[in-house]
């Protein structure tokens, strides 16, 4: 099923339970969605890689924000974020792990030829285009720079 049908079967979910943070959350990845297609003025759906972009942006911002409020001691409001960053991120697949991440990170090394940090670039775009969706792009970039210095 694609993301958009996913979401809004969810949202029909969660109307029906008058979950309101699930309903906030659901209609932000909605909102996104459609961004993304109007931005690509096509009707189609999106590529999949893009969609997990998507969420995952919607994510990260999620706890940034949550970030933010823990060090201005708002706790209330770090917590309605980290809860809306969880329903969001079941729309992602399965994170890989670190030990994942950096052998992949390794075979990119290996097949760019890189073997300094001058070709950091190369390496973070063929990694990130690789682990798109499921690794963070903040541990790929440090697990790329542990491996080129």
């Amino acid at each position: 099923m694609a993301l958009e049908q996913e979401v809004m079967q969810k949202m029909k979910e969660a109307m029906k339970a008058k979950d309101s943070v699930a309903l906030a959350s659901l209609r932000s990845i909605k909102s996104e969605i459609l961004k993304a297609k109007t931005a690509s003025s096509s009707k189609e759906e999106i590529p999949e890689a893009e969609e997990w972009k998507l969420v995952q942006k919607l994510v990260k911002r999620r706890k940034d924000s949550a970030d933010l409020y823990l060090e201005q001691d708002r706790k209330d409001l770090a917590e309605a974020e980290l809860a809306e960053a969880k329903i969001i991120e079941q729309f992602l697949p399965a994170q890989l792990s670190e030990e994942e991440i950096d052998k992949e990170v390794k075979s990119v090394i290996e097949e760019t030829g890189a073997d300094s940090m001058k070709d950091m670039g190369k390496v973070m775009g063929m990694a990130s285009q690789r682990l798109a969706g499921r690794a963070d792009g903040k541990t790929i970039s440090k697990i790329v720079k542990g491996n080129l210095s």
